[in-house]
């Protein structure tokens, strides 16, 4: 017999010396006939050998087992397998993007743009991190946002997110300064306007109690109650007390049939200057500026002067 048929023969001798239940395994039992035919003796079987035959005994049915699979297999061969995709970025969905021409050459003018675009973008890297010291946050945040579009830097970027929510926290603060600005504006003139709108209100009121208060006595258009006074310049010679009687009737009736003297009686300007002058002729001085009012004191001088 050859040795290492030899050797595995003593091998498997000395495991069932070690323990003989082995031998009354089904693989091995032939063995323990023939020690037992030889004479021999062959401890009774212990408990887990017994176990162990008892299993390898019981076979189990394929088709149970079969459809027991069947069983168990899921209706729906979907996955329901659920992630949390947070932070994934979703696939790209739009159409390509125009790309730029592959087969283009550099020339030396290209080259020496993309060099001052880089040299700008250096300077303002520069200024971008000097206003950030200095805590000019709209500056900063000007000049670091131009280094990102000409030449975008890391650190630029990284110095740019911490700068711009202060920034645009100081343009907030300007726009709601600048609305509030513009509504107080807004609010002074409608209050101008409103006074303005009362005034002339309130001259027209006057100069309408004006001209009923002269109806009523007889006074001449415009406010001048009794007339002309006698120290009007260009007053009828003789006539200390004014125009009145028939001569001041003549004198009316020619004043009404001038439409220029009529359309300057209609306005509060002219007539308040006029009425100022009427009670003191030294005041005509304040209004030679004025053409409106120096032209209805002419035409009233000619007229009274010509019926002198």
């Amino acid at each position: 017999m050859e040795p290492h048929k030899v050797n595995k023969l003593w091998g498997n001798v000395k495991l069932c010396k070690q323990d003989p239940s082995i031998l009354h395994t089904e693989e091995i039992c032939f063995l323990k006939e023939w020690v037992e035919n030889m004479g021999g003796k062959v401890p009774p079987a212990t408990e887990k050998a017994k176990s162990e035959e008892n299993t390898k005994e019981v076979k189990p049915d394929s088709k149970k087992v079969e459809e027991d699979l069947k069983a168990d297999k899921p209706s729906s061969e979907e996955s329901d397998l659920e992630i949390d995709n947070e932070g994934v970025i979703k696939p790209d969905t739009d159409a390509p993007q125009e790309m730029g021409n592959e087969s283009a050459k550099i020339t030396e003018e290209m080259m020496d743009l993309a060099n001052d675009k880089k040299v700008a973008a250096i300077e303002a890297l520069n200024d971008g991190k000097a206003h950030w010291l200095l805590g000019h946050w709209e500056e900063a945040a000007h000049d670091l946002a131009l280094v990102c579009k000409l030449d975008y830097d890391e650190d630029a970027s990284a110095t740019l997110k911490e700068v711009q929510p202060r920034a645009q926290k100081i343009a907030e603060h300007r726009r709601k300064y600048e609305q509030k600005r513009e509504e107080r504006e807004i609010k002074e003139r409608i209050e101008r306007v409103k006074k303005a709108q009362e005034e002339h209100e309130r001259a027209q009121r006057e100069e309408e109690a004006r001209r009923q208060s002269g109806a009523q006595y007889g006074s001449f258009p415009g406010g001048f109650p009794g007339g002309i006074p006698g120290n009007f310049p260009g007053r009828m010679p003789g006539m200390g007390g004014g125009v009145s009687g028939m001569a001041g009737m003549l004198g009316l009736n020619e004043i009404l049939s001038d439409p220029e003297v009529l359309a300057a009686m209609q306005d509060p300007e002219v007539m308040v200057a006029f009425q100022d002058v009427a009670q003191n002729p030294a005041n005509m001085s304040k209004y030679q500026s004025n053409p409106k009012v120096m032209n209805l004191i002419s035409k009233l001088s000619a007229k009274f002067g010509g019926q002198a």
